[in-house]
């Protein structure tokens, strides 16, 4: 069954909100202990190469990326948890579980522990976003990847038969939220996993506990916990519920404990183009090009929502001519791609100004290109489990959002799905913020249109040990961007954020905007 396109829309949208910013193509790690040439027949077989951490006993294996080839050598590890831990001698999660291993001989004793944005999406899927800031800190530390129960390899909640992710946003033409539609294809999305799961398990508390699970399985540990987006939410969660199991705490892309998922969405994207924007009107040569791109943008979309349209374009991969409807709602979703990172952000007037004249494959061939099948990279059972339990019920109406790019329909779909969807327990200081001495640095893109750097200074209050860095010109999960890598590896090393000297961050700059296809004015 084919999924509706307003859920579409709704999860594409969502998905590409506390995602990390550089999105990974799907494609199930086959974590299994790589395979070793045959013995010759007169020898006895090898005894396989193990590693034994705490009580657990790894092997070899290998995280790929999908469509590159390339893949991460790393060491897995069965690992398994309760579903419900009420009832922990019923079902069972086999948890998918690796490390990256130091290069050191004898490693610090205290890993890190890489936590996915999503939610939905699977650590060891995604660390391939973040390893190009790890190869200092891996000089010293084993990083340990886990993908969160309902991602990946971990009892995965995807919904994704017959889903057509090929375009961001779905083929959603209509307007409004058809709220029937919605909630037919959530209890079908419920019913397909009902006889494997019991999806009010999967929510971030839940995840907490596991992590803990798996610490002690370690030998117990203290733990440097370096979460993405979404993760900073489990982070923070994590820090709240075990203290004293945290030496040291990563935060990049600061989603605050008292944020309700979905409902900023609209306004922070709004700020982010305004912002990017404006770059335009002080640049002589963008100005004259593009005169007002904020203003372009919107009278486009009002276009398209007056008369959504089948569009052709090449498809920038295969180069083969492929037709979709373009519609207000892609428009949101595509634009929101494009404003993640510094680098498209920079393109974004050219391919705006290039639609609205009638040249539609800049806009969606490029976001092709970002998106990829980003919601095959995503477990949206898994995203319901989380939302529904801890933030659809603290969900309110934004009228005041109804003329953005994003609108104000999303919390409406929210809520349609969320009453179908079952909901998991919440602890009552779950939204409370995170307050404390751990040792923490925090990290904010400038133009983060997901998480803007207000969302770190809130966190920051609670944190008199804390340090947060705003990258100039950045956008969504800047961990690898200029001297951060350096940055990061002194902060974990020494547990100290307030004297980490952050000048060589100003060095970063916003990308020049494109004024062609060659490329911005010299």
């Amino acid at each position: 069954m084919k999924r509706a396109p307003r859920t579409a829309v709704v999860v594409a949208i969502l998905v590409a909100a506390f995602a990390g910013r550089q999105v990974i193509h799907h494609g199930k790690a086959d974590a299994t202990p790589e395979a070793r040439p045959a013995p010759a027949a007169e020898l006895a077989p090898a005894a396989p190469r193990e590693w034994k951490l705490g009580s657990l006993v790894f092997h070899p294996c290998e995280l790929p990326q999908p469509h590159s080839g390339l893949s991460t050598a790393a060491w897995c590890a069965p690992f398994q948890v309760p579903e419900d831990r009420e009832h922990p001698d019923g079902r069972k999660l086999d948890m998918r579980l690796a490390v990256v291993r130091s290069s050191a001989q004898v490693p610090a004793d205290d890993p890190v522990v890489f936590l996915a944005g999503g939610p939905g999406q699977a650590a060891t899927e995604t660390y391939a976003s973040i390893a190009p800031a790890m190869g200092l800190v891996l000089a010293h530390r084993n990083v340990v990847l886990l993908d969160q129960r309902g991602t990946g390899g971990s009892h995965p909640l995807s919904c994704r038969e017959g889903d057509d992710h090929d375009l961001p946003g779905g083929s959603e033409e209509s307007r409004g939220v058809d709220v029937a539609a919605v909630r037919k294809e959530t209890q079908h999305c419920l019913d397909s996993l009902s006889a494997q799961a019991d999806v009010r398990f999967y929510t971030t508390t839940d995840a907490v506990a596991d992590l803990e699970d798996l610490r002690k399985a370690l030998g117990s540990p203290k733990l440097n916990v370096l979460g993405v987006s979404y993760g900073t939410r489990v982070a923070q969660q994590y820090a709240m519920r075990h203290p004293d199991a945290v030496r040291t705490l990563t935060l990049d892309g600061v989603a605050p404990n008292a944020l309700v998922l979905g409902e900023d969405f609209a306004v922070n994207l709004d700020a982010a183009l305004k912002a990017q924007f404006a770059r335009c009107a002080n640049d002589e040569a963008c100005r004259a090009r593009f005169a007002d791109p904020y203003q372009t943008l919107y009278q486009l979309r009002d276009a398209l929502r007056a008369n959504p349209h089948k569009v052709s374009f090449r498809d920038p991969q295969t180069y083969a001519s492929t037709q979709r409807t373009l519609s207000e709602y892609v428009l949101a979703t595509v634009v929101r791609m494009f404003a993640y990172s510094p680098e498209t952000a920079a393109l974004l007037p050219l391919s705006i100004d290039a639609a609205a004249r009638g040249d539609v494959g800049p806009l969606l061939g490029q976001a092709k290109l970002l998106t990829g099948d980003l919601g095959d990279t995503m477990d949206g059972g898994m995203q319901y489990s989380v939302i529904c339990s801890e933030d659809a019920d603290l969900l309110t109406s934004r009228p005041q959002d109804k003329d953005t790019i994003l609108g104000d329909n999303m919390i409406e779909a929210f809520r349609a799905a969320c009453s179908v969807w079952p909901h998991g327990k919440r602890p009552a200081d779950f939204h409370q913020p995170l307050q404390g001495p751990v040792p923490t640095l925090l990290m904010s893109g400038e133009f983060d249109p997901v998480t803007p750097p207000r969302y770190g200074d809130e966190v920051l209050k609670g944190l008199p040990n804390g340090r947060h860095f705003v990258l100039r010109g950045q956008g969504h999960n800047v961990i690898a961007r200029g001297c951060m890598p350096r940055l990061l590896d002194q902060f974990i090393d020494k547990a100290d954020a307030r004297s980490l000297d952050g000048k060589c961050l100003e060095r970063l700059s916003p990308a020049p905007v494109f004024v062609g296809f060659n490329g911005a004015t010299p």
